[in-house]
């Protein structure tokens, strides 16, 4: 555990440098992020703070734990990263975004018995993403109807990103087995 600790603490090894956004599907974006074994290390910290709970007043409670609640410097690390390295090819494509920091960054889990889908929605951000921490489970697919397109074709570490709310609704279809964990990122939104 200390290993893993320090690779929390310190962010080591967390980062998949190959840079190669791609577009999968019209304004979705995605590209390496985490290697895996840092999704593995980051899936084990969540389960270890153990706090998976639906927030009463979010009106998509889902079963997460924010980044901030398992270590307040790996939230600022990734908060970090994202602005320094995922940003600015995101800005390639929509010029006119600016960054803001994180709303929020959690881990979700999908869980038989637990919470084992989504329902369609739209984010409060100015731009989403979702990152895919584990393999071995079957169905719980993050999609986006209205686009065609989701994100069972990504592997373990790679980002997807969206633009948040009015064009993008996206849902969770149904875990048929296993665990799945996400980590869910949500980019403020500019203040005026």
């Amino acid at each position: 555990m200390t290993s893993e600790l320090q690779q929390i603490l310190g962010y080591r090894d967390a980062i998949d440098d190959r840079d190669s956004m791609r577009e999968v599907a019209p304004d979705v974006f995605a590209m390496p992020f985490w290697t895996p074994q840092f999704c593995a290390t980051v899936v084990s910290a969540a389960e270890a703070v153990g706090a998976f709970e639906p927030q009463p007043d979010d009106p998509v409670p889902g079963h997460e734990v924010s980044l901030a609640i398992i270590s307040p410097r790996l939230f600022e690390a990734v908060e970090i990263d994202l602005g320094r390295r995922v940003w600015p090819q995101l800005q390639q494509a929509w010029p006119y975004i600016d960054y803001h920091g994180l709303r929020d960054a959690f881990v979700i889990r999908y869980a038989l018995g637990e919470q084992e889908h989504l329902r369609i929605h739209h984010d409060v951000a100015q731009v989403s993403a979702s990152v895919k921490l584990n393999s071995g489970y079957e169905g719980a697919v993050l999609e986006f109807p209205r686009q065609g397109i989701d994100n069972s074709g990504l592997e373990v570490g790679e980002l997807l990103a969206w633009p948040s709310l009015v064009t993008h609704p996206h849902q969770t279809t149904n875990l048929r087995s296993g665990v799945k964990y996400a980590l869910t990122i949500w980019f403020e939104l500019p203040t005026f």
